[in-house]
C-alpha cells in the first residue's frame, strides 16, 4: 500500500482548475461518491485498532485520498480556485472515517476541523506501543487452540492475532536490503516457530499428520501446512460413510461363513420371490409335520424312528459295520444298532422297512 507516495502539489499551483482535473489529481471526486460511504466493513469499537487502520488506509488509497489525512494535500488558500473542491474532497475523507466508527466514538469526534486532525486525534488515542498489548498479544497467541474451530477458522484465528503483532512491531522490522542471507535465515527461523505454534495448537486427531509435517527437512511453510491439513479435514469428513461401508461389507462376508445367518438370509429371500440364492434347508421344510414322532421337518413316510437310520447318518457314520449297516443293505442277519426295535415292531405289525435306495 503506497501511502507515504500518495502525495501531490498540483493543488499549489494557481493554474490547476476544478473543472479541469483528472482521476489521478487527489482533488478528483467520482460521481458516484456519497458522504455516507464507509471505507471498511466493520466498524472501530476501541478494540483492534491496527487492523482497522489498515483498512482505512487502503480504502483510502484506492480512491486517492491518503493526503488528506497525511497532510500531503496540503489546505489551499482560501483564494485559489481549488480551495472549495479540497473542502468538499476533505469534507468526504472525514465522513468515511467517521462513518467508520462506533456512534460513541463518532459522537466524540464531530467537531474536529479537517481529516488531518481527525485521524491526528485517533493516532493519538489508540496508536499505542506499549507491553501491555504486547503482553495481550502473545499471551492470545499462547492460549489459542483449536478446540471446536475447524482449520479455517483456527488458522484465520491464529493469522489475524500474528498480523496485528506484525504491526505492533513496525518500528522493530528492517527495511534494508540484506545481501548476507542473515535477514532471510532469521525470517524462516520466525516462521518455523510460528508453525510449531500453529500444530501445537492442534486437536490429537491430527497427530499423525503432525507427525509427518514436522518430519518435513527444511519444515514447510505455514501456507503449506494449512494446506496438508486442510486435505486430511476433508478425508476425515468423507471417512464415516466409508468406514460404515466397510463394516457393512464384513457384515456380509461373516454372515456368509455362519450358517445360521445364511439359513435365515435365504429364508428372507425366498419370501420375496426370489429363489437364486439359496440357505442350507429348504425354505418349506419348517412346514413338514410327523405324526410318528410328532416332530416338525419331516413327514411320517420318511421318519427315521419309524423307518431305521440310513447307513451315513451321523449317528451311526463311522461305527462299525454291524452297527452301521442299513436295514437290508448289510450282511444278511444283522440288525443295525437302535433299529432293531423299530424293524421287529415293524415286522409284527407287518410293515415293510425301507431299503437304502429308498432312502436317498
Amino acid at each position: 500500500m503506497a501511502v507515504d507516495d500518495d502525495t501531490s502539489d498540483s493543488t499549489s499551483s494557481p493554474n490547476v482548475n476544478k473543472d479541469t482535473l483528472d482521476s489521478t489529481n487527489p482533488l478528483y471526486m467520482h460521481p458516484s461518491e456519497s458522504a455516507g460511504s464507509t471505507l471498511v466493513p466493520v466498524v472501530f469499537d476501541v478494540t483492534g485498532y491496527r487492523s482497522w487502520r489498515r483498512g482505512i488506509l487502503r480504502g483510502l488509497s484506492v480512491k486517492n485520498k491518503v493526503g488528506f489525512i497525511t497532510g500531503k494535500c496540503k489546505k489551499p488558500d482560501s483564494d485559489h480556485p481549488t480551495f472549495e473542491q479540497w473542502e468538499r474532497c476533505d469534507d468526504m475523507v472525514t465522513s468515511w472515517i467517521i462513518n467508520s466508527l462506533s456512534k460513541d466514538l463518532a459522537d466524540s469526534l464531530q467537531y474536529v476541523v479537517d481529516a488531518k486532525e481527525l485521524w491526528q486525534e485517533l493516532e493519538d488515542r489508540y496508536d499505542q506501543t506499549n507491553g501491555a498489548k504486547l503482553y495481550q498479544l502473545e499471551r492470545e497467541i499462547n492460549d489459542l487452540s483449536q478446540g471446536t474451530l475447524d482449520i479455517t477458522g483456527y488458522y484465520t484465528k491464529m493469522k489475524k492475532l500474528w498480523e496485528e503483532l506484525n504491526t505492533l512491531n513496525t518500528h522493530a522490522q528492517c527495511k534494508y536490503q540484506c545481501t548476507c542471507g542473515a535477514k532471510a535465515n532469521m525470517h524462516k527461523a520466525e516462521q518455523d516457530r510460528r508453525l510449531i505454534r500453529f500444530l501445537i495448537g492442534l486437536n490429537e486427531v491430527y497427530i499423525v499428520v503432525r507427525g509427518s509435517i514436522l518430519m518435513m527437512n527444511p519444515l514447510p511453510s505455514i501456507a503449506q501446512a494449512f494446506s496438508i491439513l486442510i486435505q486430511e479435514e476433508k478425508q476425515r469428513e468423507v471417512m464415516p460413510s466409508n468406514h460404515l461401508m466397510m463394516e457393512s461389507a464384513s457384515m456380509n462376508v461373516s454372515g456368509l461363513a455362519n450358517p445360521a445367518f445364511r439359513t435365515n438370509y435365504a429364508q428372507q429371500r425366498n419370501t420375496t420371490g426370489n429363489n437364486s440364492y439359496r440357505g442350507s434347508y429348504p425354505s418349506n421344510r419348517s412346514r413338514l409335520f410327523c405324526d410318528y414322532c410328532k416332530k416338525q421337518g419331516h413327514t411320517k413316510d420318511k421318519c427315521y424312528k419309524l423307518h431305521g437310520f440310513p447307513q451315513d447318518f451321523k449317528f451311526t457314520k463311522g461305527k462299525s459295520t454291524a452297527s452301521a449297516a442299513s436295514v437290508h443293505g448289510g450282511p444278511e442277519g444283522i440288525v443295525p444298532r437302535g433299529c432293531s426295535e423299530v424293524g421287529a415292531r415293524n415286522q409284527s405289525m407287518g410293515i415293510q422297512n425301507l431299503t437304502k435306495e429308498q432312502y436317498n
